[in-house]
């Protein structure tokens, strides 16, 4: 039966397929295909012939073997192959090479977009807003020529979404899915602000200032608490830059969100104490060090700004350092602490 091979294995190189994968693939879905036949052998394999352009259907029938008093139920025996290529099979045949060749090149394209992105998993990527009437929960991104997704879970509270609009965005994760690979990428996630923060300090990159710990509530505000690695370089001068310049790049990207930047120490005490700014603590007692407690003291004028609207303040500082933070009147703990003396 006539099947132009030399045309397939042509059209396989360019889009990177090995012809011994084309050849396999190929055999083993005519020998399905021939299966489906009327009267077809239960036992055959498909041969193909690059050169002369034919493929064979080379058929074995089998034979009954007579049974034994050691062996009632005997396995039969296969004869020898012939021919069954059916001779109506052509149109059958092109249809399932061409099946079989969608499908391959299909997942050659799925192979390269996910080892074009495997690697990009945790960058900073930008794409271009793609909304999808038929996928309003999930906002569709760009990114070149590979589409990812932005589902709602990722997405900043309040943040709106225009189509064309350029984006940065977070890979979070690049997996194999049914429909092709599945790109995630994410608004909302703290490491974004981490990559925007080393696109724009160049401290970051040589090592000088590190970023220790993030915590954010995305749209809202964000809390960043740094370290110098080497003397003399400002941690907290070197993030927000010659007049401010550099946080401000990064909060151009985040919309109206506040991001604040403390000194992070190896001090559990001054870091807590840090971590509340802009409120000052006056003081902060370890109550635990294995269940992480503390209490931080703060003027009276200053007990708002430390708990922040709706908290915010303590819990992006209990969320920073990784302690319970309790927050007391630093005038009402002097006091008792001045009764209890007396």
């Amino acid at each position: 039966m006539e099947l132009d091979l030399t045309g397939i294995h042509q059209l396989a190189v360019g889009q990177g397929i090995d012809t011994e994968s084309l050849d396999a693939a190929l055999s083993e879905a005519l020998r399905l295909a021939y299966l489906k036949t009327p009267h077809a052998a239960k036992h055959a394999r498909v041969e193909l012939d690059e050169r002369a352009g034919t493929f064979t259907v080379w058929a074995r029938d089998e034979i009954p073997a007579e049974p034994t008093e050691d062996n009632p139920h005997p396995a039969p025996t296969l004869g020898e192959e012939y021919d069954d290529t059916p001779r109506d099979f052509g149109r059958l045949a092109a249809a399932t090479a061409r099946q079989v060749i969608t499908q391959l090149f299909r997942k050659a394209e799925d192979d390269r977009v996910f080892g074009a992105f495997s690697g990009q998993k945790g960058k900073l990527v930008t794409g271009i807003v793609q909304q999808d009437v038929k996928d309003p929960t999930n906002v569709h991104i760009a990114i070149g020529d590979v589409e990812a997704i932005l589902p709602r879970r990722e997405q900043v509270p309040g943040e709106r979404y225009r189509h064309g609009e350029r984006l940065r965005v977070y890979v979070v994760n690049v997996a194999r899915g049914l429909k092709g690979p599945e790109i995630v990428v994410s608004r909302s996630h703290p490491e974004l602000v981490r990559q925007l923060f080393e696109r724009e300090v160049p401290e970051l990159v040589s090592g000088a200032v590190s970023i220790m710990a993030i915590a954010r509530e995305a749209g809202a505000r964000t809390k960043i608490a740094v370290r110098a690695n080497t003397d003399g370089v400002n941690p907290k001068g070197a993030l927000i830059g010659p007049g401010g310049a550099r946080v401000r790049a990064v909060m151009e990207n985040l919309g109206p969100e506040k991001i604040d930047i403390v000194d992070w120490s190896a001090d559990p005490a001054k870091f807590v104490a840090s971590a509340l700014s802009p409120a000052v603590a006056t003081g902060v007692q370890v109550i635990s060090e294995k269940n992480k407690t503390a209490i931080a003291f703060i003027h009276d004028d200053q007990l708002s700004l430390a708990i922040g609207k709706e908290g915010q303040n303590a819990r992006l500082a209990a969320k920073l350092t990784g302690w319970k933070i309790g927050i007391e009147s630093a005038e009402a703990h002097a006091k008792k602490k001045a009764e209890a003396e007396q």
